[in-house]
């Protein structure tokens, strides 16, 4: 489910979970009081609901901006998902002189972001895929030639 999707009886699912110390979750009694309701974030499919799940969109957050990358097969992990935390990476070494790099590699410019979207064409084989990134950076990338970056996923916690 992503961002802004209005959730129906098909998209909500009881499920059994022990004692969650410090995760707000919405009790199966309560779970006609959400639907009709936008999701403020995006959610991939068995994740648990939670109250701030909800409501207007959560993203992006303040100080962050979200810019879109056009990306063929082999240009991303095929396990990419909203939530993914990723380096964007310029695939061409001959126009790295020309862009502003968010972070100093040493191998061209790279951009950390955390992926909120992704959307697979059925007409074509792009596949577009929104990024939530520092907004000072995020013009950078959007200067980008459409194919020049390539999408590194990191473990959760990696930037």
């Amino acid at each position: 489910m992503n961002v802004g999707h209005v959730l129906e009886p098909a998209d909500v699912h009881q499920v059994e979970i022990s004692a969650a110390d410090g995760v707000a979750t919405i009790p199966a009694g309560q779970a006609a009081t959400v639907l009709g309701k936008p999701m403020a974030t995006s959610l991939t499919a068995g994740a648990l609901l939670t109250p701030g799940s909800l409501g207007p969109s959560a993203i992006p957050a303040a100080g962050q901006a979200v810019v879109a990358v056009g990306l063929k097969a082999g240009q991303f992990p095929l396990e990419l998902a909203p939530g993914a935390p990723v380096l964007v990476v310029l695939a061409t070494a001959s126009s790295s002189s020309a862009l502003p790099a968010a972070q100093g590699s040493g191998d061209g410019p790279t951009w950390a972001a955390t992926v909120t979207c992704v959307a697979r064409a059925e007409s074509d084989q792009t596949t577009v895929i929104s990024l939530q990134m520092p907004s000072a950076t995020a013009p950078a990338l959007a200067r980008v030639p459409a194919g020049q970056v390539a999408l590194v996923m990191l473990a959760g916690g990696e930037r």
